[in-house]
């Protein structure tokens, strides 16, 4: 992935920051809106730069935040409120 939309890599990243235990795939995607395929590159992106991980829980596959997905987050939070919203 080239050019990844800043507004999708968001929105998987606050999804799983809001939630408190690893998350199934599909589910995920779901909350995201985003359909499967489209999903599966960001998320697979992601997890190539440590952004997320994948674990093995109760059979399911499931999707955790890292510690350099929670800090991507909070700076991608910042850049949004300061220059497309004008807040500092």
């Amino acid at each position: 992935m080239e050019r990844p939309d800043l507004y999708v890599v968001a929105r998987v990243l606050e999804r799983l920051w809001r939630e408190p235990s690893p998350i199934l795939r599909t589910r995920l995607q779901v909350a995201v809106g985003t359909n499967y395929d489209v999903f599966s590159r960001y998320l697979d992106w992601m997890t190539e730069r440590g952004l997320t991980a994948l674990i093995e829980e109760d059979g399911h596959q499931k999707v955790v935040l890292t510690d350099g997905g929670r800090e991507a987050y909070r700076r991608l939070v910042v850049w949004i409120n300061e220059v497309v919203h004008g807040r500092r």
